[in-house]
């Protein structure tokens, strides 16, 4: 039984397209090598793929070759056979429109759309694809997690080393000032004074002279003194009848 006659078109499946390439290529290769070994003649075959890729074949040199048949080209001179080439689209450019139309499918499967007319072998091979997509977001989210939660740790390390050099410091100026709870403030004390108690002039004698001045008269009762209360300046004289008791007393004596 014969083989069935195939269409001659274009595939337009990508995949199946390239398997048939790869396929006639070698079946055409082989073919040009067997007509230059049992034929003993100049054979060169030049391919592009749909990709642009290169392909070749040459019996002995594909430059000779190459050179041989423009000579013959020239020598004919035949203008019928120069044609303009036409503009064609690129095969590059239908190459890649079929791997975005299949790269777009891709994303629509992943999304859950467009699931019609896939055999259920394919939605294993997807819903496995997902899994594993799930699994490696869900690793990448610990990472973040735990790297996030070092991070944290070292700063509140950071934060810890900085309260303990700040308490130090404190203490360190707190040993420079001490505290002297005995000083007593500046004040201003007043006393009243007697009636016979001379005034002391003014420009005379020096202010400790002035302070002693008042040390001398007996009939002043209080003294007025600018400054602490020390007691340096200030001294109350004792009345004149307890000096005259005590000066009494000291004249008895003892017998």
């Amino acid at each position: 039984m014969g083989r069935g006659k195939i269409e001659i078109k274009k595939i337009e499946n990508p995949n199946s397209r390239q398997v048939t390439f790869s396929k006639r290529r070698g079946g055409l290769l082989k073919k040009a090598h067997e007509l230059a070994v049992l034929c003993d003649a100049d054979v060169a075959v030049i391919i592009f793929s749909n990709t642009g890729k290169l392909f070749e074949y040459s019996s002995s040199s594909m430059k000779k070759i190459l050179t041989r048949y423009n000579k013959c080209l020239d020598s004919t001179k035949a203008p019928e056979l120069v044609e303009k080439p036409e503009k064609v689209e690129p095969k590059e450019v239908d190459v890649l429109k079929e791997e975005i139309e299949m790269l777009k499918l891709k994303e629509m499967r992943l999304l859950g759309k467009d699931l019609m007319g896939v055999s259920m072998q394919e939605l294993r091979a997807l819903e496995q694809q997902l899994n594993e997509g799930i699994l490696c977001i869900k690793e990448r989210k610990e990472q973040i997690l735990i790297e996030q939660i070092a991070q944290s740790r070292m700063h509140e390390q950071r934060v810890i080393l900085e309260n303990e050099t700040l308490r130090r410091q404190v203490d360190e100026l707190r040993g420079f000032f001490p505290l002297n709870c005995n000083q007593a403030p500046l004040c201003i004390e007043f006393h009243a004074m007697g009636k016979n108690t001379p005034t002391v002039n003014e420009g005379s004698g020096s202010p400790e002279t002035a302070c002693n001045g008042t040390l001398v008269h007996e009939d002043s009762d209080t003294t007025l003194h600018l400054g602490p209360p020390s007691g340096i300046c200030r001294k109350r004289k004792t009345p004149e009848g307890e000096i005259q008791s005590s000066n009494s007393e000291n004249e008895v004596g003892p017998q």
